[in-house]
């Protein structure tokens, strides 16, 4: 498959498609958040359970408009989001946070809740926006593979089964994945996986750990 710039793959995600490309850690599969058949077509291609939800990304901070709630800043978890936000993004730190209902099954957990963080990465950042909203960002890989930081990595059937294949920009670093935390309000938060960011450096900026 001949690489494809980012605006070329937004293009595509925007008609339904889902693409490869990297981001911070790794080679991602995507397509639009709130494309429920190309959702779909992702966890068909990885094999992946699909009561797992699919984690998204977004490339600025007015694209989380389409993700949260109405009235999220008002409520208790605002703050924290924010205070998180400020301090850790762009970077690899995904928040899990109360969604919109009107978002697709496959990004939600069974409380109705979405992993989502604002990413550092040119590419990544730019198909988000060129794309026009959250882009979900699950590793390019046959679940319970291996993800792939370089592209001659990858798996030829998911790159085969995808429209798109973006390279341009940084490499992905590889290491650890993203740190996935969950709020829970008043400075309290829920790590479901540790990653790139350390979980000494949440507690650090005054975040209570459970």
């Amino acid at each position: 498959m001949q690489a494809s710039s980012p605006a070329q793959a937004a293009t595509i995600v925007r008609g339904g498609g889902c693409v490869v490309y990297p981001t911070e850690t790794y080679f991602a599969l995507g397509a639009l958040a709130t494309d429920a058949a190309a959702l779909a077509r992702i966890v068909a291609i990885k094999a992946r359970p699909a009561a797992k939800p699919l984690p998204l990304l977004v490339g600025d901070m007015s694209q989380f408009a389409a993700v949260l709630p109405d009235g999220f800043f008002d409520g208790p978890l605002g703050r924290d989001f924010a205070a998180l936000a400020a301090r850790f993004w762009p970077g690899p730190l995904s928040l899990v946070v109360p969604c919109r209902e009107s978002l697709p099954g496959l990004v939600k957990d069974g409380q109705g809740q979405v992993s989502v963080r604002f990413t550092p990465h040119e590419t990544a950042a730019a198909l988000c926006r060129l794309a026009g909203g959250a882009v979900v960002a699950t590793s390019a890989n046959v679940s319970g593979g291996v993800p792939a930081a370089v592209a001659d990595a990858l798996d030829p059937a998911v790159v085969a089964a995808a429209d798109a294949l973006v390279t341009e920009g940084t490499p992905p670093a590889g290491g650890p994945a993203s740190t996935v935390a969950g709020l829970l309000g008043r400075g309290r938060l829920r790590i479901f996986r540790q990653g790139a960011v350390a979980t000494a450096a949440l507690a650090a900026a005054g975040y209570q750990l459970v």
